[in-house]
């Protein structure tokens, strides 16, 4: 292990605002050389081969870039084929990952050209259980970049609904799921990147209780707020997907040691006539609310209540506060920039570490820092202001204030099995749009998309969005918000929201 000079030491200070009296520099040089010989041992050691390093299904073909005819939605970044068991749950279905969920052997890029090379040696939990329920994975999805910003692959186009964006930042996901190119895409939220581009895409999308789902072998965000979970055509679809990922694995802190595990199946049930239905008054009245999208839900809400449902109308003020809305944005932004400072690792947990994405990771971000997105650039320069002038306190009162959130949406929740609202108060936008810098100087940074999303990352309670209509040619969705670890009480109001709704069509 290499040993700082001198000079090093002094130029390291400066960095962290130690100041030393003469003579210093030379002792620290010494005893810092001192200390990283005692590590040395540490970095010999061989690296154990934990469970996410093995893997039993091994059928696996090379990766590859598919080409603009066999990929007119541009949906995918590497196609690939990894046979799972030969029965089981999901038997002869095909899953597209957002491409920040590693598979061993199949490059993992996270969106973006910095990560571009980088081939995971392990296989995420999801991907374990997914090829153990009999699933085929057909390849990463296209994404933003870090889950952040635009792309540095260029955008997923909409399938359903062609003039119109399909959002993020697991675009690539569900736009292959909207194209039929797999049954199944698993996507990742953290602010609602799961069910806005389910939504925008007229597809059934899960974010689950934070926990319920592991995210080991997933590069994340920030660990409070990281959820991966299902987007798919039908409900009987996602649920049958939730049976197979959700689940304790040991390896992530996230999971209660508690956790159990609902059989979502089961609880797909067309009656709901003994439910009661919370319409959540402040997820309607936004300042960017769209007044058709709100009357496309309202009809919406009508049929829930023609099939026996109780509807009635509850509130939580803090549901549009500015101040709440921030906290989402203060914690993915601020824990996606420390992140990235770590070079993809966070510290303090006792779980598994991806030590190969770290390293990798590191040294492609010493010679590609200037070429992250936009928004991710803005999310590091931001924290380190943060940083610098508040000392990492916001953050915390942050995650203060959120207890107080939750506890608001507890209590309305303590009375009802369920919350609606839009997925998404506004309509998507139009094709193209890039979040980039000259949008957010033109626009600003807040994404009205996810005005109705964000807070139930925060807060951590399950959110299904099911298709509920479209307005002027754009897909609406129609958003269950369940109490927390009672994600199957979504699935039995949307499967019976779905059944009723094709019937009906028919």
């Amino acid at each position: 292990m290499r040993q700082p000079s001198t000079e090093e030491i002094e130029e390291l200070a400066d960095d962290l605002d130690i100041n030393f009296s003469d003579g210093e520099p030379e002792d620290y040089a010494q005893v810092v050389g001192d200390t990283l010989d005692l590590l040395e041992g540490v970095e010999e050691l061989p690296e154990p081969q934990l469970p996410p390093r093995e893997y039993e299904h091994t059928e696996r073909s090379p990766d590859y870039e598919p080409t603009e005819q066999e990929d007119p939605y541009n949906a995918w970044i590497t196609k690939c084929t990894v046979k799972g068991a030969d029965d089981g749950p999901l038997s002869g279905m095909t899953v597209g990952l957002k491409d920040n969920v590693s598979v061993a052997g199949i490059e993992l890029t996270n969106g973006s050209d910095v990560m571009q090379g980088y081939v995971p040696a392990v296989d995420a939990t999801i991907v374990t259980r997914l090829l153990d329920a009999g699933a085929t994975i057909s390849g990463k999805n296209n994404m933003w970049s870090f889950s952040l910003g635009a792309s540095d692959y260029g955008p997923a186009k909409n399938p359903n609904a062609p003039e119109y964006s399909i959002g993020g930042s697991s675009s690539g996901t569900a736009a292959a799921v909207a194209a039929e190119e797999v049954d199944i895409g698993i996507g990742g939220d953290q602010g609602g990147s799961i069910r806005i581009p389910a939504s925008f895409g007229g597809l059934v999308g899960l974010k689950p209780t934070h926990g319920l789902v592991p995210y080991t072998g997933i590069f994340g965000a920030d660990a409070s707020l990281d959820h991966t979970g299902p987007i798919t055509r039908t409900v009987e679809e996602a649920a049958m997907t939730m049976g197979a990922i959700a689940g304790r694995d040991g390896l992530d802190p996230r999971q209660p040691h508690d956790l159990e595990v609902q059989d979502y199946t089961d609880a797909l049930d067309e009656d709901i006539s003994d439910m009661t239905i919370g319409v959540l008054k402040e997820g309607f009245e936004h300042d960017v609310s769209d007044p058709e999208v709100n009357e496309v839900v309202r009809d919406a809400i009508a049929d829930l209540e023609a099939m026996g449902a109780e509807i009635t109308e509850v509130s939580v003020p803090e549901h549009t506060s500015t101040e709440s809305v921030a906290l989402n944005f203060l914690m993915v932004f601020g824990g996606a920039a420390r992140v990235l400072e770590q070079n993809g690792m966070g510290v303090g947990f006792d779980g598994w570490y991806d030590t190969g994405a770290v390293e990798y990771l590191g040294r492609a971000l010493d010679a590609q820092s200037s070429d992250l997105p936009d928004s991710v650039k803005n999310a590091m320069l931001a924290t380190k202001h943060l940083q610098e002038h508040y000392q990492g306190s916001l953050y915390g009162k942050a995650q203060n204030i959120t207890l107080e959130v939750r506890e608001a949406y507890n209590e309305a929740l303590a009375d009802v099995d369920t919350l609606v609202m839009p997925t998404s108060p506004v309509k998507p936008p139009v094709f193209g749009d890039v979040f980039d810098l000259e949008l957010m100087t033109d626009q600003g940074v807040e994404l009205d998309i996810a005005k109705n999303t964000s807070l139930f990352d925060v807060t951590h309670h399950p959110a299904l969005t099911v298709p509920c209509g479209e307005t002027d040619g754009a897909p609406v969705g129609l958003m269950f918000v369940g109490k927390r670890f009672d994600d199957a009480t979504l699935f039995q109001l949307g499967y019976a929201y779905e059944q009723h709704t094709t019937e009906g069509a028919i």
